[in-house]
This record gives structure tokens, C-alpha cells and sequence, in this order.
């Protein structure tokens, strides 16, 4: 579709968070307002990016997908990124939002105009005007490249793995792969086999146990699509497990060292040289940092044409990598694994609230916001996969769904109501966030001893949710319009 000129609701992004949205809206009402911009060429946020070998949900997909969407396709209980991409395109189509997206947009700029109550909006396809704005970019959209002293002069190829170059041919090559996070888990096994040999520059090591992967049977898709409860209890089952598990980080890290003893375990049984064992043995507690699933990581890197450095990087030269000793590994393409930046979201330069400051400025390197959906300061803006809302244990999906049914009823008040202005305020904002921290005392992200993505430049961790996900999906069961500032025509309203 093409750009308008002013719509009532612009959603950001249309991966799994702004899909959500728009699809949960176009279920109250097809007629409805709302149009997505996309700065892919398609829908699907990071599964549409990430293509890197190797990529899947670390998630089970039987609770990493829509609830109102099942699909009884699976081929894996881990689904591979292909599907999920499939998946979000035929979600895409079955409820309209195709029609509502403009692709090939990205934002560049919206300031709030406090006069008009309204967003002034700057795209790559023009600018247009909208009433509520939806930030629905996502925790893990922008690619982190470290800026490495001579990485410029490199003659050789480098990609970040969310940005994979599948026209360079590694066959022969001598890679290093930065980083030793999610992705390098899975795509290092492989392009080992193709490769001359693979260097893997691991600044931290971290906890991996196996990735319990499964074909799905096809008797068993048949059954699920003959008969969608049967999909919906195997659903509530691993929901649960992953509750069970997140009760661990959180309130129950006595119980930790049973997973970590999973993991020293498997890590004796694929890595036979003891010195490797020694430098991939994590000195945290499990669940500190993100936890990793795979069953070939390890015994790939006791592999004798891959090597591990645990020095980390310092400079890169013309010709390969130095660590952090002062050795320099001679390499012909650098892969990044370095992640992205959830705690300093990109978007948020690009967002000017009513006080004339960006979002960026207003959180100074620590965001917070209410419910991770709501900003003091920036009114009719919504936030999908806000701050302290990523889960190190179950489906960000399921939070994803509690916001949008919030982010919907907030909207539904605004014009029943006929609330031109709706702002959060500050005090339930400060008040919220307190909770939110002192929760998180008690859990393995702030005790066990780790520095992790999770924390942010002030020291505050301001992407993890602390506590049971059902105990956030009651916070947003309903809007509590009582918390907001709202004006009207007629003037303002506590």
C-alpha cells in the first residue's frame, strides 16, 4: 500500500510485535485505523534478517508462535528460521496485515506536536501525520559491530551474522568468528566442515546444555490438525516447564546448580581435551547470562581445525585478528557474533516527546518505561517489547500478546472516550519501575555474578522481565486508564 497522508495508529515494525498488535486490533474491527511501515522488503523482522546456517528458535514453537494462529506444520519442535519466516507471512495474509504494511519505509524521524496532539512523522517514503505512534522495533533489530582499532584496513570479507553474505564462499577460507552468544552456536558447526578453519574469539564462556530437538512425526501434525486442543495442551505444557524453569532464575536459584550440573555434564561428554574444557567452563552461575542450546557447539570447538581464543579481540590488521596477548591470527573473513544493543534501542534517537528531548536523551543509557509499553514525556506512544520485558526463559511471544490486548484496550478508551491525549503518569511510571528493580534483587541475572547484555551503561538491568510471565499478563489484563494523564477537547482530565 502506499504511505497516507495521516492515519490514526502507525506501528514501527512488522515482525512478531507489531504483527501482534495490528492483528489483535483487526480482530475488534477489520475497519480500523492502522497502518504498519517496514523498512524490509516484507514482514518478519529478525526472521526475515537473520538467514545466517543454522538459525532456529531457541524457544520451543509450540509456545513460540501466536496463540490466536497455531500452526500444525512444525517440522521440528525447535523451528528452523525458514518456517518462522513462512509462518509470519501466512499470518501476514490470513488476517489482512499485508494490506496494511507499507515495506520499504523505515523511520526517520517523529516529533510530537503539542499543539496539535500529534505525531509529526519522517519516513524514507515520505512524511505523514499520525495520532498514537507504536514503537515495534524490536530488542533484537540492530546489529552490534564492536569498532575494533584497524578494522577499516582489513583486506578481507566481514558480515555480522544478522546480515549473513551468502554470495562469500567460505569453502577454504580461514574465518574468525567474533563472539560465542546465540548465533555462533548455531551457525559455527556449521561452516566448520567447509572451511579451512575456523578461530572462535570468546570474551566470556557460557552455559550450554542440549537442545532436546525433534522431527515433528507427521501422524502428529495430522492429530494437531484434526484436533487443535490436542496443540493447545502440548502448548500449556511447555508453558509450564518454561514457568518451572523461569522460577528458578528468579525465585528459586537454589535450585540452579541441578541445571548447571546438566551442563558440566554435557560438556565432559563432547569436549575430550581437559584445558578446552577449562576455558568453556563458565565461572558464573547458570542463568546469569542467556543459557545455550545445542548439541554440536561444544564438540565442535574440540574439532582440530577449529580453535578457541579466550583472550578476546583488541585490533584487527590487514591481514587477521590480534587478541587480547598480543598474538595475531592470520583470517580471511571476520563474522561477527556480537549481538545487538537492547538496552540502547536505535529507535529511540529518533523519538521527541512533548519536553522536545528524544527518547535516547530522556532514558540516558538506562530505559524504563511503565509496563515496558508506556513513557512519562511522550505522549500517545506505545512501546512492543519495552523495557524490562525480555524473558531468559520462555517465549517472548506470550508477552508480546499481553501488550498487545493492553496496547489495544488503551486504544479502544481513547476513542470511546474521545481522548485526543494519553500519557503515563510519571509518579506510576517511577512507582512501576521501583517493583520492577527490587524484584529483580532476588534473581540469577542480578546474583549470579555475571556481566551480561542485560545490564545496561548505568549499571541497571533494563531488559529482563524479573518474575513469572503470567504474573505480567495480569498486570496488563486490563488498561488502567486511572494511571494516565489524558486531554480532550474540552481539556485536560486526572
Amino acid at each position: 500500500m502506499k504511505l497516507p497522508e495521516h492515519v490514526e495508529t502507525l506501528i514501527v515494525g512488522a515482525g512478531f510485535a507489531g504483527m501482534g498488535l495490528a492483528a489483535r486490533m483487526l480482530r475488534d474491527d477489520p475497519t480500523t485505523d492502522v497502518v504498519l511501515i517496514e523498512r524490509g522488503a516484507s514482514v518478519g523482522g529478525t526472521w526475515r534478517d537473520n538467514t545466517y546456517p543454522g538459525c532456529a528458535c531457541d524457544v520451543p514453537t509450540a509456545l513460540y508462535s501466536y496463540s490466536f494462529a497455531p500452526s500444525p506444520d512444525w517440522s521440528h519442535t525447535f523451528a528452523r528460521q525458514s518456517e518462522i519466516y513462512a509462518y509470519l507471512e501466512n499470518v501476514a495474509a490470513d488476517t489482512g496485515i499485508d494490506h496494511r504494511v507499507v515495506l520499504n519505509c523505515e523511520l526517520e524521524e517523529a516529533i510530537w506536536d503539542v499543539d496539535l496532539s500529534l505525531w509529526h512523522i519522517q519516513t524514507s517514503g515520505g512524511a505523514l501525520t499520525a495520532k498514537v505512534l507504536v514503537a515495534a522495533t524490536g530488542a533484537l533489530s540492530t546489529p552490534n559491530i564492536p569498532n575494533f582499532p584497524g578494522l577499516e584496513k582489513f583486506s578481507g570479507t566481514t558480515f555480522h551474522s544478522a546480515t549473513w553474505n551468502h554470495e562469500h564462499e567460505l569453502r577454504g577460507e580461514r574465518v574468525a568468528v567474533i563472539g560465542t552468544g546465540a548465533s555462533a552456536v548455531q551457525f559455527v558447526p556449521e561452516i566448520a566442515d567447509p572451511a579451512a578453519h575456523v578461530t572462535v574469539f570468546q570474551r566470556t564462556p557460557a552455559w550450554v546444555i542440549p537442545r532436546a530437538d525433534r522431527a515433528v512425526p507427521s501422524v502428529q501434525k495430522a492429530l494437531y490438525a484434526k484436533i487443535p486442543a490436542t496443540q493447545k495442551a502440548v502448548r500449556g505444557v511447555v508453558y509450564g516447564f518454561r514457568e518451572a524453569l523461569g522460577a528458578a532464575m528468579s525465585h528459586g536459584t537454589w535450585a540452579l546448580p541441578a541445571f548447571e550440573k546438566v551442563a558440566r555434564l554435557h560438556l565432559y561428554r563432547q569436549v575430550r581435551d581437559p584445558e578446552l574444557r577449562r576455558k568453556l567452563t563458565p565461572d558464573f552461575t547458570i542463568g546469569c547470562k542467556r543459557m545455550l542450546l545445542s548439541n554440536d557447539w561444544l564438540r565442535t570447538l574440540d574439532r582440530a581445525d577449529v580453535s578457541l581464543v579466550d583472550q578476546g579481540v583488541v585490533s584487527v590488521t590487514e591481514d587477521g585478528v590480534v587478541d587480547a596477548a598480543g598474538n595475531e591470527h592470520a583470517v580471511d573473513t571476520i563474522i561477527f557474533a556480537t549481538g545487538f544493543t537492547p538496552a540502547e534501542p536505535p529507535v529511540a534517537h529518533l523519538i521527541t516527546g512533548a519536553r522536545g528531548e528524544t527518547l535516547a536523551t530522556h532514558w540516558n543509557g538506562s530505559p524504563s518505561a511503565y509496563k515496558g509499553t508506556s513513557v512519562s514525556g511522550f505522549p500517545n506512544l506505545f512501546l512492543m517489547y519495552g523495557p524490562n520485558t525480555n524473558l531468559g526463559h520462555s517465549s517472548i511471544v506470550y508477552m508480546l500478546e499481553s501488550q498487545a490486548e493492553y496496547v489495544n484496550a488503551a486504544l479502544h478508551t481513547m476513542r470511546r472516550e474521545g481522548i485526543d491525549v494519553l500519557e503515563v503518569e510519571d509518579s506510576v511510571q517511577t512507582q512501576y519501575n521501583r517493583y520492577v528493580q527490587h524484584e529483580m534483587l532476588h534473581t540469577v541475572w542480578s546474583k549470579g555474578g555475571c556481566s551480561s547484555w542485560y545490564i545496561d551503561s548505568q549499571g541497571r538491568n533494563s531488559v529482563q522481565w524479573p518474575t513469572f510471565t503470567w504474573k505480567y499478563r495480569s498486570l496488563l489484563n486490563r488498561f488502567d486508564r486511572e494511571n494516565y494523564k489524558t486531554r480532550a477537547a474540552t481539556g485536560v482530565h486526572a
